[in-house]
């Protein structure tokens, strides 16, 4: 899901907007040169964008900050999955970023 489609749905003002695409694309950089896997790259976005939000929803507003977090989300996200717990092995492969 694209990010303007995710930031449609909320209520931040341009600056904040603005703050929050930022960070999802240095977030997005990030996976991109640790060499994750382009086959989940729809996924992996949107995991990301959804943990920008989440904190932007919450008053972060340090972008290095939104970074690290939503990072450190997609990597526990992709533990859990890989774990089994509760997901099957399909939406497990599907949020793998495979760093």
């Amino acid at each position: 899901m694209p990010m303007a489609k995710l930031l449609s749905s909320r209520a931040f003002d341009p600056e904040t907007t603005s703050l929050l695409g930022a960070a999802f694309d240095k977030a997005w950089q990030t996976v991109r040169t640790s060499g994750a896997d382009e086959k989940h790259a729809a996924a992996t976005r949107e995991i990301l964008a959804k943990n920008i939000l989440a904190a932007g929803h919450r008053g972060d507003r340090d972008i290095n900050q939104l970074v690290e977090e939503a990072l450190a989300l997609l990597i526990i996200s992709n533990d859990t999955s890989a774990r089994g717990t509760g997901a099957s092995d399909a939406d497990a492969s599907a949020v793998e970023p495979h760093f």
